[in-house]
């Protein structure tokens, strides 16, 4: 049991090992703050994606909504007006709204 801590007391490995220089870094404060930084900026990040995704869903529910049905009945009635213009050229009479 004695010669375990021995060895674990020469520097088995990591930090020790390297002459304590690893922990001094994890321990500066330059360190502490680019990592609360970057912790931060992620944080961040991942929230602008969600919201971004919410308004996303938002605006494309509201356009399929409110816009599609806009743009069928739209299109079904030019299709009318071509239908009559089409019909009243046919009868000889002229369109309805064509200058008389």
């Amino acid at each position: 049991m004695a010669a375990v801590e021995k060895r674990g007391e020469k520097g088995g490995g990591g930090a020790a090992a390297a002459g304590g220089w690893g922990k001094g870094l994890a321990d500066s404060s330059v360190y502490q703050k680019a990592r609360r930084a970057a912790s931060n900026t992620a944080r961040f990040s991942q929230k602008l994606a969600w919201s971004t995704g919410k308004a996303a869903w938002i605006a494309g529910t509201t356009f399929l909504v409110l816009v599609v049905p806009l743009i069928i009945e739209m299109d079904r009635e030019q299709q009318m007006v071509d239908l009559e213009s089409q019909q009243a050229g046919l009868l000889g009479s002229a369109p309805p709204g064509a200058p008389k």
